[in-house]
């Protein structure tokens, strides 16, 4: 590739043990969602957003403050509501009246990390008012561009039980996350665990493992991660057998899809795999890298019907399907 830029064994041994700290600081304030460890620290890697889904009570907030915390980032937390205003989570201006002007107020948004927490609850417009900061890391407010930290990544949670009053998040605004996760119960060992830790107050404040500027290097080094041309075409057929699911896995799962991936989704994809192999400690993507978090960057973007609802056929056995039907390079 005439692009590539090598990286050296110490760049790549200093961003596993950076990855390193960051999960025993998570793992110091969480018992067990490994899965989940490992999607936030790709997402901020990344520089990306990421969509958390399940029901109260399993830390998703706990999870977010925690990687925040490790990094000593600046973080947080908007708790979305019907009546929350664009206003109130980009900013506004206001009058001062002792010089009798306008003064910027920029809200919460303004952060590394930022905490949309129930992000269903607030109004379609409040919802699209995040489309911009999350695309294009800048809000404007009175005709000003203002633009969001070098470090910006949006952690957003929503609830899939509890309907009433929800407002479903537009294909649109899914598309920004570059993944989603769910999180399902802990064991009956984690919950002991946790229990136990909760009753012996072992949830003490611990010091930051690792810096912004370390996020950044992180950053920085996945964009030079080696992705030979066949991962390439390997990630574009993954995306265009969303698409065109008959030509993959035939008519009897293909029904079910209304709407495929888009280019973003093939973007998202290749980043999380570079990732991915920084984390396994290579300079280089491998099939596995790519199938490794397949799931959680296209299970926000496929599309399914009713039918799919009432069969029982869900994204992820969609995803399988199609990773089963592409031969690995």
């Amino acid at each position: 590739m005439e692009n590539y830029t090598s990286i050296s064994k110490q760049d790549v041994d200093k961003a596993v043990e950076i990855a390193r700290n960051i999960r025993g600081y998570y793992f110091t304030k969480m018992v067990g969602q490994n899965r989940l460890c490992t999607s936030l620290l790709v997402s901020i890697m990344c520089n990306g957003h990421i969509l958390l889904e399940s029901v109260p009570g399993l830390a998703k907030t706990t999870a977010a403050k925690t990687m925040t915390e490790a990094v000593n980032g600046s973080f947080s937390r908007i708790q979305c509501t019907p009546d929350l205003l664009p206003s109130d989570i980009t900013g506004t201006q206001i009058l001062n009246y002792s010089t009798n002007s306008f003064e910027t107020k920029l809200g919460p948004v303004y952060a590394n990390f930022v905490l949309l927490d129930e992000i269903n609850r607030s109004s379609a417009k409040t919802q699209s008012a995040m489309l911009e900061v999350m695309q294009e890391h800048q809000v404007t407010i009175g005709g000003e561009m203002y633009q969001m930290p070098e470090v910006f990544t949006v952690i957003a949670t929503q609830n899939p039980i509890e309907q009433e009053g929800t407002y479903l998040l537009a294909e649109a605004q899914l598309d920004r996350f570059l993944m989603k996760e769910k999180l399902i119960y802990p064991s009956a060992e984690e919950e002991m665990e946790i229990l136990n830790r909760i009753e012996s107050q072992v949830f003490a404040t611990a010091q930051a493992v690792a810096s912004i500027e370390d996020v950044r290097f992180l950053q920085e080094l996945v964009k030079k991660v080696y992705l030979d041309d066949s991962i390439k075409r390997y990630i574009v057929e993954i995306v265009n057998a969303t698409r065109y699911p008959e030509k993959y896995i035939g008519p009897g799962l293909a029904q079910y899809i209304t709407l495929g991936a888009s280019t973003r989704g093939a973007i998202a994809l290749m980043e999380v795999a570079k990732a991915i192999a920084i984390l396994s400690g290579r300079d280089y993507v491998v099939p596995e890298d790519v199938k490794a978090m397949v799931h959680s960057v296209l299970r926000h973007r496929i599309a399914l019907n009713y039918a799919a609802v009432a069969d029982g056929v869900s994204e992820e056995k969609i995803i399988e399907a199609i990773i089963g039907a592409i031969p690995t390079p």
